[in-house]
């Protein structure tokens, strides 16, 4: 998603108690660096941080941490987190926000800090075949995912694109997780602990179905 500069955007993240401005610090000891000892999510491109946010809240006792390559986009997520948890009247204590290349995202992440689920949502489908690789689900990315999620760790993957989410499941079962849910129109499936993201409501609203999968770390 492109997104204007914006000025207050680093400053108010560098005041942020929930931003971490220097990740490759806590490689490998990320548990330590929430308020509680809780098992930990990630969710990788989170743009505005309308769906960690209101899942956060949802689950109190998973702690999210939540990567986007840009600043701007986390200054409007840190804004959208708080108001969510004000309107809640509660502290933002089971987030992380930080601004990291997903491309090394093992460069901030090790095994040891036994990721249980990944999140992906509504990622660029890169549908030129010469820039699929650049896919967040393309499976050298995959394979970098499964050295820090554990054993029977899931990857919850959300799109709107037909052609981006048929490939990623044969991503997926290329990298060795099993497609334990899958569903070609998410809103009609029955399926209760979904968060709407932004891109979500506006293409629901285009008349577009939701693709949805849980690929499971095999």
């Amino acid at each position: 998603m492109r997104i204007r500069k914006k000025p207050w955007a680093e400053p108010e993240l560098a005041v942020c108690p929930f931003f971490v401005k220097e990740p490759e610090n806590n490689r490998g000891n990320w548990k330590n660096q929430f308020a509680k000892q809780q098992p930990l999510y990630l969710e990788v491109g989170c743009g505005k941080g309308g769906f960690v946010g209101q899942t956060a809240l949802n689950k109190p006792d998973i702690n999210f941490l939540a990567v986007d390559i840009k600043s701007d986009m986390l200054g409007v997520g840190r804004r959208n987190i708080v108001k969510l948890f004000d309107e809640a009247n509660k502290a933002v204590d089971n987030i992380l926000l930080t601004a990291y290349n997903v491309d090394q995202i093992d460069k901030i992440i090790a095994s040891e800090d036994t990721i249980e689920r990944i999140y992906i949502n509504f990622c660029n489908p890169w549908p030129r075949e010469k820039h699929k690789k650049r896919r967040l689900t393309f499976p050298r990315k995959l394979k970098m995912y499964r050295e820090f999620l554990v054993d029977n760790g899931e990857i919850h993957f959300k799109t709107d694109n037909d052609e981006l989410f048929f490939e990623s499941l044969e991503y997926f079962k290329e990298c060795n997780f099993d497609i334990i849910y899958e569903t070609h129109d998410l809103h009609q499936s029955g399926y209760e602990d979904n968060v709407e993201t932004e891109h979500e409501k506006m293409f629901s609203a285009e008349g577009i179905k939701i693709k949805f999968c849980i690929a499971k770390k095999v």
